[in-house]
């Protein structure tokens, strides 16, 4: 049995921190640890922002973007370059494509690649949405490119080839990133510049 070391309250904060990404049991301790002793710096107010985030944080209703309106900043921003939407599994490859600032157009969130071994299915992604934006849209600001930029694993691939099934005889062009991204690379952890390259050089897909 393990012996418990702190408060209750102290452990909870423990666990919920291992539940984030990169951080084991041990790292755990040791962020929950500078955080109480930052109290006021530190804890006091990520607790408020977090709170204030779980208020008010809501899901973009047309790009499946993360924002605290709704449609977000993004797909509000009349300046944004309608007729091109990239397509990026997560909200964290669309953050990675902004910090980038390779295009200023319109974003697609999928929420996940396809894959049958896991039992993720067509229906299990926001793959519907895309093919309604893209064939309801207004004949006066029409959508003429999607970009499939997924991350270069079998998965993404299998979803990127899906995504093009789809989407043929729409009559949008549809292109992907260049071969810069390496394969089983994930968008979120590359650096600007090759992001901003692999834009620029996206090629037809098929």
């Amino acid at each position: 049995m393990t012996k418990r070391i702190a408060g209750p309250e102290i452990e909870r904060l423990i666990q919920l921190l291992a539940r984030l990404p990169g951080l084991g049991p041990r790292s755990a301790r040791r962020a929950a640890l500078h955080l109480i002793k930052k109290k006021e710096a530190l804890l006091e107010p990520l607790a408020a922002a977090a709170a204030e985030a779980a208020a008010r944080v809501r899901v973009c209703s047309v790009c499946g973007n993360v924002d605290t309106t709704d449609p977000c900043a993004i797909c509000a921003d009349p300046r944004r370059d309608g007729s091109t939407i990239v397509v990026v599994e997560d909200v964290a490859d669309l953050w990675a494509l902004e910090r980038a600032g390779a295009l200023s157009c319109r974003y697609h969130v999928l929420g996940g690649t396809l894959s049958p071994l896991d039992g993720v299915g067509p229906d299990d992604l926001n793959i519907a949405g895309l093919v309604d934006r893209v064939v309801s849209a207004p004949a006066e600001r029409p959508v003429s490119e999607v970009i499939i930029a997924v991350n270069a694993t079998v998965e993404g691939q299998t979803t990127a080839h899906y995504l093009a099934d789809r989407l043929a005889g729409t009559g949008v062009r549809i292109s992907r990133l260049a071969h810069g991204v390496p394969v089983g690379g994930e968008l979120d952890y590359l650096d600007e510049g090759t992001l901003a390259a692999a834009i620029s050089r996206r090629s037809e897909f098929g």
